[in-house]
């Protein structure tokens, strides 16, 4: 076979194997991706809860309480809208399985509505890592959820895999700027598999 047989031999080839890409194909990406997720700060491949070998059972101890909320919603991601709709309210926050998880219960409005839905954060001691699980009350339905773990500095960054208008796209939560009095949470999407990412919320808490 010569040079130019080869060619196209290789290019059917690559054509059938981009065309048998199915939706799990993705899902198989997106979670290799998810193995190794990258520091929203620097870029670079952030370290996971395994190579922390930390216990980060403890790590939401600070949350438990009461808060002010100050929330920021992008309600048309990935569209390039820049039409952020504002909120305050509470959040409640308490432990639940004797420490070994927490409910969230939130409760914002504003001029466009409320907002009233609940996160259920577990951990899983074997892993070391945690999932947190979010239901609005107006769906009744916990969305995917994220998973991820605290670093040395007290940050929490979680990844998870979720759809907008029925594209799959990955999802970044940052908590970060703890302190015994406030914290700072920040919720991303990414269209492009990481590359960039768009913040679509953006929520203050101030402790009550």
């Amino acid at each position: 076979m010569n040079d130019t047989y080869q060619a196209i031999a290789v290019n059917e080839a690559d054509k059938r194997v981009k065309i048998r890409l199915t939706r799990a194909g993705l899902a198989l990406a997106l979670a290799a991706f998810l193995l190794a997720p990258l520091d929203p700060g620097t870029g670079q491949t952030a370290p996971s809860a395994t190579t922390q070998a930390r216990d980060g059972s403890h790590d939401f101890d600070w949350e438990i309480g009461s808060w002010t909320t100050q929330l920021r919603y992008l309600p048309e991601p990935l569209t390039g809208s820049t039409r952020w709709i504002e909120y305050r309210g509470t959040s409640e926050v308490r432990a639940v399985l004797g420490g070994r998880a927490n409910l969230v219960e939130l409760s914002v409005e504003g001029a466009a509505g409320k907002i009233e839905g609940t996160s259920l954060r577990l951990y899983n001691p074997k892993a070391r890592q945690w999932t947190l699980n979010f239901a609005n009350v107006r769906s009744g339905i916990l969305t995917p959820p994220v998973t991820g773990s605290f670093d040395a500095k007290g940050r929490g960054i979680f990844y998870g895999v979720d759809t907008v208008d029925d594209r799959t796209v990955l999802v970044r939560f940052v908590i970060s700027d703890v302190t015994p009095n406030s914290a700072r949470f920040e919720q991303a999407y990414s269209a492009d598999g990481g590359a960039t990412w768009e913040t679509n919320w953006i929520a203050v808490d101030s402790r009550r």
